[in-house]
Formats: structure tokens, sequence, C-alpha cells
């Protein structure tokens, strides 16, 4: 068997020679990552994934919550180390949707009974800094639901809160961005893409030369803000689009991101100019910090006249 496997390494050593071939490994999950130089003060983490009944935070349930306890560098963005690996089920109290089932390949059978550990839940959760999940838009309102000790944790989505385009990838998908780093995995269950996503997290970008994780450090100190383009004629949708503006069906309202004062005054004066037609209008910002954002709670709202 080792063998063969040492066989297997030297074709794909080949492989990776010639220039019209690429080689994927399997990812092989790691608790240690880097060793600690002596004296360099570490901070702990979470990566998070969970499996869930459906969409919907209000009407589904999470039935398996994955989470990698680690230690790393805030300052230098290195991850070093897994403390601990947390991975339960839970049993939903209804019939998980055949749909979804075919997705995670979770069953009833495999959850039937089963209750995730709100005791261990909590103690893994202790002295944590920040919680990173892939698509934390998705993860945070389920887990709240379940777990309020979740509202008080900072956040950060390593899809919204890294420049992966910028920094030249065609896509946030944590399956593609892995295949970039030569790495497949069985997705789709948390553990495994809770090991995905820390990988990922360890790798170097390409222009910045740094942590992938350092980059959702950096996040984490500056504001964000949330401006709403309320009352914005119907006929300037496509515009908002091409901004960089979203759709929110519930508020029937559009609104983007922002990350500073200056922005702010920028794209009010934008609006003002080419959504309003240079008509008094009023528009809404949203200050966002690192236990709001992610989530589906509201932060402090402020009301601006243009």
């Amino acid at each position: 068997m080792t063998q063969d496997i040492h066989d297997h390494e030297r074709w794909a050593q080949a492989l990776e020679a010639h220039p019209d071939y690429r080689v994927l490994r399997r990812l092989t999950p790691r608790m240690h990552y880097q060793e600690v130089p002596p004296g360099t003060p570490l901070i702990r983490g979470v990566v998070l994934d969970t499996e869930t009944t459906g969409l919907n935070s209000q009407q589904d349930r999470v039935i398996e919550l994955g989470m990698l306890l680690f230690e790393f560098d805030p300052e230098s963005g290195v991850v070093h180390r897994v403390l601990e690996v947390f991975d339960e089920l839970e049993d939903p109290g209804f019939p998980i949707p055949p749909a979804v089932t075919a997705i995670h390949h979770i069953t009833d059978d495999m959850v039937q009974g089963k209750r995730i550990d709100d005791a261990r839940v909590a103690r893994l959760l202790q002295d944590v800094q920040v919680v990173v999940a892939h698509n934390a838009a998705f993860d945070r309102p389920f887990v709240e639901q379940r777990w309020p000790v979740f509202e008080q944790l900072v956040w950060a989505c390593s899809v919204k809160d890294v420049p992966w385009k910028e920094e030249g990838f065609g896509s946030a998908k944590l399956e593609y961005l892995l295949q970039t780093q030569g790495l497949f995995y069985d997705a789709h269950r948390a553990e495994t893409d809770c090991h995905a996503l820390l990988e990922l997290l360890s790798r170097r970008l390409p222009q910045r030369q740094h942590p992938v994780l350092l980059s959702l450090l950096e996040t984490l100190n500056q504001a964000q803000f949330k401006l709403y383009a309320i009352g914005s004629p119907f006929e300037s949708k496509d515009l908002l689009k091409q901004r960089g503006y979203r759709w929110s069906p519930e508020i029937r309202c559009w609104s983007r991101l922002l990350s500073n004062q200056d922005q702010i005054r920028e794209e009010t004066d934008w609006l003002r100019r080419r959504v309003y037609g240079d008509r008094k209008a009023v528009v809404e910002v949203e200050s966002l910090g690192g236990t709001i954002r992610h989530s589906q709670r509201s932060g402090q709202r402020q009301t601006l006249t243009i």
C-alpha cells in the first residue's frame, strides 16, 4: 500500500511538471500548521459551518454543527494549530426534505433523537476572538437562533470580507478556491467544510502575499455601513445594480455596503444626481460592527436628507 502511494505521487509530480496538466490532491485535515516561535502571543478563533433543513433561519433548523477551535497570530494572520474539533448532529423535530438530504446526505435516521450539546458549544466559544464562516450571512442567523451566545461574538465572512476578485480569483466558492491551491475535498458536511476553510485561511493571497486570515482580521477593525436608497425610482434598478446595490425584497429597498464616511458622502452625492434626479430625498445609513455584521439583526440607523 505504501509503495502504491509513492508510485501515485511520482505520477502526480510527473504530470505537474507538464504545462498541460494540473493535479488535485485530496485535502488531508491538519491539527498543526506552523510551529509557534517562542514568545509569540496567540489568540483563539473558530471556523464554523452548518448543515440545515433549508434556507430559512426562521423556519428551518440546524441539523449539523461543525467547528474548529484554532490558535493564530493576530499580527501576521498565521494559523498555528487546531485545539478542538467539534461536530454534532441534531434532530430538527420534523422530516428532512429529500432535496436537502441529496446535498449533504444527512438522513432522518442519522439525526433521530440527537441533540447538540449546548454546554460544550458554550465552553468551546470561551475566549474566542472571532468566528469565521464561508458565507456567514447564511450560518450566523441559524446559529444565533439556536444558541444566542453567538450574538455576542465578532464574525468575519471568508466570502464577503476577502477581495477574491481583486486577487484574480474567478469565484468565491470554497471548492473552487481550494482547487486553485491544488486540493479537493468531499463538500457539504460541516466538519469537512471547516477543515477546508481553515486550510484556505492558512494560504497566502497571490497579490498581497499574506495569509487569507490576515485580510479577514483587517476588516474587523474597519467601520462598516449599509446605505439604504429609500424610495428609489423603479427605473433606476439597473443603475443601482451596476453600482453594487443589492435588492432586499422583505423591505423593498436597494442597499450597498460602505467602509467610511467619505464613501457615504460620495455615495449620497451620486444617489442625489443619478437616482433621485437632484430632487430632495431621504436615505438611511446603518452602522454595522462585528457583532452585527452578517447577522439579520439591525445596527444603529441614521436618516440623511440629500
